[in-house]
């Protein structure tokens, strides 16, 4: 790849010098001179060297920034080890969650205590398909025995054959998210090890021998290739995706009539479906790709049911005979409404469950098949999350939904379609929590052009709003992706010390409807940053917090925010963690042959194209950096990321460090062991990194018991 150089002005061994907090210095990245020549101009980038991952010099600047931001902290152990206390009391270690059925068996997953992961498990279904919880128990996956020896563990696809004996996964064992497949016998223990690498999706045929499964390219990783293959055969190449904007993805309709494949792009969809009983036939298309038209699919007796953005920004629901699928035979079953978002369709043998957003909340419709009636699924919160549990079987009554708020800890509901009734499966139980004593609320920020953007609050009972109250502001804002107003007891340890938590709903995602992702993209990207800039000054103006008590936050296209709004207003802040940010927008942009780069120009815009260029890189963090002071900062990576790569945050802090004129912290931590685009893959390991990251926060604001 491209040359490395040393890069700390110590020696390596220099670093394991012990020094106190206040004596330690930042390693200096050396700088060395490298072009890019972009659209017959001539950029300078002075760390591109650090792109070279083998080079030992790169681990060795990483482990140096790895031990400065170790000594910085230091002083931080003690609130950090009584956070992670907390956080582990507050959960139930040894847990079982709610059983689901599929098939003759209803499958679950339980966690011991002292364990880092969990165990797959599933029991058989009484005489009545009903849950047994005296029936003898079958464990699947002992995640935890698999990861012996390993640092990190993570899994893909899992999919269990027809006749409930084959088992289907995928696994990860670095955290670059290369997923090897292995087929269990569920019978005689026996696996089928290494059936094929690089999998990102997995189906079976309903021969209960033959798997569809779906590959990605070794070097981009866009899921491209469709292969079919019988356990006791040679895999089959059915087809290879070669247009970089699309990935493939292999599924199965409920109704198990019917394998599907999509090849999706951002804006464009295309499905094929192949009788399950028809391992060995060919797919067809359903409706040829069309540039701007997406749909997908499902079935049932003989009709397919589509959701469709064709003359419905906000998607509708059409259904059409499986015989004639020309858009000429749809008939509206959900029409589009400028104000509600389709999310989502799932499709029974007598009931359907439309899944809908209205002004970025919830809600569930139920259609009877049997009388054509429409019932609605209503909650009892003005501030909630409730999202589809997983209801697999086809015949099913009930629908399961999981419900929560930021001060409603996790519920899960099963509904009776006919009548809605509802019972309580489960509450996630929290240890030490009273919900009465907490508060959320949804307030709406104007914008600077205008724009409404809600904002979703919790505190605690007594909190000042006077303005001195910290404030822990987080966002998100890309690839439609709604950040939901969801529990969380790790939250507690903040709300407890008197941190007002924020979730700003800014453009760019998807919570008040398709218009307002699309006014977060490509050339309105900008709309994503201000609003959150816009976001943090209303909550300061009306004296929630001040700006010298706001924390900021956001990971991956979040870290794109945070890099920006750093630039953009940095006196807003008074510190902010991004975690495994996307921050050197250009170089990766720029860079067909990065993991998911072409794939993401109709998120961002094509930099080849010279408008796109000049647009991305008047807000690209890593470009825009200059001489003045920035928020204290703390940026955490994983060495073995595959979506955002370790060189970017790498690059943004040598860089950030030799501008910035301020004396505020900023610190580096990059997992060099086994770790993924999440972080470390154990429970207790997140815990314990989620406590660091919040003790560093908590410092920044004078808390530190």
């Amino acid at each position: 790849m491209r040359k490395l150089v040393l890069l700390c002005v110590l020696p390596i061994g220099a670093c394991t010098v012990p020094m106190t907090n206040e004596s330690m210095k930042p390693p200096v990245a050396k700088t060395v001179r490298y072009e890019n020549h972009w659209h017959d101009e001539v950029f300078v980038d002075n760390y591109y060297w650090m792109r070279e991952k083998e080079h030992p010099d790169v681990r060795a600047y990483l482990e140096q920034e790895n031990a400065y931001t170790s000594g910085k902290t230091e002083h931080l152990s003690p609130i950090k080890a009584k956070l992670y206390e907390e956080m582990v009391a507050r959960v139930q270690q040894t847990d079982l969650s709610v059983p689901v059925q599929k098939g003759g068996f209803y499958y679950y997953q339980r966690t011991v205590e002292g364990k880092q992961y969990p165990i797959y498990c599933r029991k058989p279904a009484s005489a009545t398909g009903s849950y047994h919880e005296a029936a003898g128990e079958q464990v699947l996956l002992e995640q935890n025995a698999m990861a012996e020896g390993l640092t990190y563990l993570g899994f893909g696809d899992i999919q269990i054959s027809d006749d409930d004996n084959l088992y289907a996964y995928t696994t990860d064992i670095t955290g670059f998210r290369q997923y090897t497949l292995h087929v269990k016998n569920l019978t005689t223990g026996a696996v089928h090890a290494d059936l094929a690498e690089r999998v990102t999706s997995v189906e079976w045929a309903a021969d209960n021998q033959t798997l569809f499964y779906v590959t990605e390219d070794a070097i981009t990783k866009r899921s491209n290739k469709l292969w079919r293959r019988a356990l006791d055969g040679e895999p089959e190449l059915l087809w290879e995706e070669t247009d970089e904007l699309f990935r493939i993805g292999i599924g199965r309709t409920k109704d198990k009539r019917y394998l599907t494949a999509g090849t999706l792009s951002t804006d464009t969809y295309e499905w094929r479906y192949l009788a399950a009983d028809d391992a060995g036939g060919d797919f067809q298309v359903l409706l040829p790709r069309e540039k701007g038209h997406r749909y997908s699919m499902t079935h049932r007796e003989g009709v397919f049911y589509l959701r469709t953005d064709r003359n419905a920004l906000n998607f509708r629901i059409v259904k059409v005979s499986a015989d004639d699928p020309r858009e000429v035979n749809w008939q509206d079953v959900v029409p589009h409404k400028d104000d509600v978002l389709v999310s989502g369709f799932e499709v029974f043998e007598n009931y359907a469950v439309v899944q809908e957003r209205v002004l970025g909340l919830n809600r569930f419709r139920v259609l009877d098949f049997v009388d054509g009636s429409w019932r609605e699924i209503t909650f009892p919160e003005a501030v909630y999350s409730a999202g589809g549990g997983g209801t697999p079987e086809y015949t099913s009554t009930t629908y399961r939904i999981n419900y929560e708020s930021m001060v409603t800890p996790p519920c899960v509901y099963d509904y009776e379609l006919k009548g809605l009734s509802r019972e309580l499966k489960k509450q996630r139980e929290v240890f030490n929590y009273d919900a009465s004593q907490y508060v959320t609320e949804r307030v709406w920020a104007v914008a600077r052009d205008g724009a409404k953007v809600p904002v979703s609050v919790v505190y605690k009972k007594g909190t000042p709003r006077d303005g001195t109250a910290p404030m822990w502001l987080y966002g998100y804002g890309s690839y439609g992706i709604s950040i939901p107003p969801t529990f969380s007891s790790e939250r507690l340890c903040l709300l407890d010390r008197g941190v007002i938590w924020a979730t700003a709903h800014i453009r760019g995602s998807q919570t008040l409807g398709e218009a307002w992702r699309k006014a977060g993209m490509l050339t309105e990207k900008k709309n994503t940053f201000t609003d959150f800039i816009d976001c943090g000054q209303f909550l300061v103006e009306n004296q929630w917090t001040s700006k010298d008590r706001l924390m900021a936050e956001g990971g991956s296209a979040g870290g794109l925010l945070m890099g920006a709004v750093a630039n953009m207003q940095p006196d807003l802040f008074r510190a902010i963690h991004s975690a495994v940010p996307f921050v050197d927008v250009m170089n990766t942009m720029m860079d067909a042959s990065l993991p998911l780069t072409v794939g993401e120009y109709l998120e961002w815009g094509n930099p080849n194209e010279k408008p796109a260029f000049d647009y991305m890189m008047s807000y690209s963090p890593y470009d825009n950096l200059e001489a003045k002071a920035y928020p204290a900062t703390l940026i955490t990576t994983s060495f073995n990321d595959s979506q955002v790569m370790y060189w970017e945050p790498a690059k943004y802090i040598a860089k950030l460090r030799s501008l910035k004129t301020d004396d505020h912290e900023l610190l580096l931590e990059c997992k060099l062991e086994a770790a993924g685009h999440g972080g470390a893959s154990g429970r207790y390991d997140r815990w314990k990194d989620r406590a660091f990251q919040m003790a560093w926060m908590l410092g920044q604001v004078g808390i530190v018991e």
